[in-house]
């Protein structure tokens, strides 16, 4: 097993970091890290925005469900699937850009996903924790207009990143058996597989550190879907340029 894949293996998010300041260097490289990774037909759609602390950082805390420990974070990015500069791309060839495609927001949000994973490696390499904050959804409308986010630029999630000030236990995942499947997607085995993690879980958060949550992950997974899921993300789509066709 090489470095690579002892690192990709040790993930665990980070919600606790030391007061020890990240460069604006590392913070420019983890980025350019990010850029290296594949991009649709090269479209690159995606934009980072970088929020120092301050009042702007608390009041993102506050709109992500007041996660306090966005505030402590050394270094706080904002994911954006973004065709703003494609409109302009176009505006430049005097193209009239046809707008709206659900594959567009599709390949925009694939491409800032591949972004921000090899930033997260690239942040983890160097000794560095981080937290994605799928939160920025809670309050979408408002964090565009914090963020001053034009048409055709939507957030996607946040990103802490700073020096760990805990090794949280790692989360198991699902058995590659349960993921990787041949030739079809039926699986004879997915009803027992599904079972043995549910005690592998249940054994996790009984005996983490600091846990005290007794629950499996279909208990989990269940609990979660069976309430609305930010309803109304689709009209602040729809009302920022995507998905209309």
């Amino acid at each position: 097993m090489n470095d690579v894949i002892k690192l990709l293996n040790a993930h665990r998010s980070v919600r606790a970091f030391k007061k020890i300041p990240v460069s604006q260097a590392t913070v420019e490289t983890i980025v350019q890290c990010g850029q290296a990774a594949a991009t649709s037909s090269f479209i690159q759609a995606y934009s980072v925005i970088q929020v120092a602390q301050g009042p702007k950082r608390e009041r993102l805390a506050a709109l992500a469900n007041e996660q306090t420990f966005i505030n402590d974070a050394p270094v706080f990015l904002v994911v954006c699937a973004d065709m703003q500069r494609h409109k302009m791309a176009c505006e430049k060839h005097n193209v009239d850009m046809l707008s709206g495609y659900a594959e567009q927001f599709m390949t925009a949000t694939i491409d800032a996903s591949l972004l921000a994973q090899n930033m997260a490696v690239a942040a983890e390499s160097i000794g560095l924790g981080i937290c994605y904050i799928g939160a920025v959804r809670n309050e979408i409308d408002a964090v565009s207009e914090l963020l001053e986010l034009p048409d055709l630029v939507t957030p996607l999630f946040g990103l802490c990143i700073g020096y760990p000030n805990t090794k949280p236990d790692l989360k198991p995942r699902l058995p590659v058996s349960a993921v990787l499947k041949q030739e079809v997607y039926a699986d004879p085995d997915a009803q027992q597989l599904l079972d043995d993690y549910d005690e592998q879980t249940s054994i996790y958060y009984q005996t983490r550190s600091g846990g005290q949550k007794v629950q499996s992950w279909s208990e989990q997974i269940a609990a979660k879907l069976k309430q609305e899921s930010r309803p109304h993300i689709m009209n602040f789509l729809k009302k920022k340029g995507f998905l209309l066709k």
